[in-house]
């Protein structure tokens, strides 16, 4: 069974993230935790028609500029390899408080290198980099709350 301090902790975790519900069983025991969801309803006011052919003009000359961005974006990334977080915790970049950080920006990695620690219900889990590399750039704080999923570290693969 699971203690109120854990208990506490996984309210906390799924209060701070976008999952809306949770079920966890152990043992015989069953713990459901469920979000509140509030409706909140805009009513939004017409607006007065502005000058047709201004604002016509004005979308698409701004379209080609906007769908090269995303696909110089898409480009760039696919030579990058993410390293995302397994779990819902906390992300911590060093194994202590005192200690420097596993990596940085620039730092050389391989496969089993341990790159940062997420913690989830008191437990501490390494996070491996999966690839050899050089982390291009760290995404989440120390002491960030991540989610499953998230990307962690940018890592351009040799």
């Amino acid at each position: 069974m699971l203690k109120i301090e854990e208990i506490h902790e996984l309210i906390k975790l799924i209060d701070d993230s976008t999952i809306d519900e949770f079920t966890y069983e152990n043992e015989g025991a069953k713990i459901k935790l469920k979000k509140n969801k509030e409706v909140v309803q805009q009513v939004a006011a017409p607006v007065a028609p502005v000058q047709a052919a201004p604002a016509q003009q004005a979308p698409t000359a701004q379209a080609p500029a906007q769908t090269e961005a995303p696909a110089q974006e898409a480009a760039a990334s696919e030579n990058l390899h993410k390293i995302t977080s397994p779990m819902v915790g906390t992300f911590y970049a060093s194994s202590s408080p005192e200690a420097g950080p596993y990596v940085t920006t620039g730092s050389k990695v391989k496969e089993n290198s341990v790159v940062c620690i997420v913690e989830a219900m008191k437990l501490f889990n390494e996070i491996e980099a999966e690839v050899k590399g050089e982390i291009v750039e760290v995404l989440a704080e120390n002491g960030q709350l991540v989610e499953f999923g998230q990307p962690l570290f940018l890592v351009k693969a040799e």
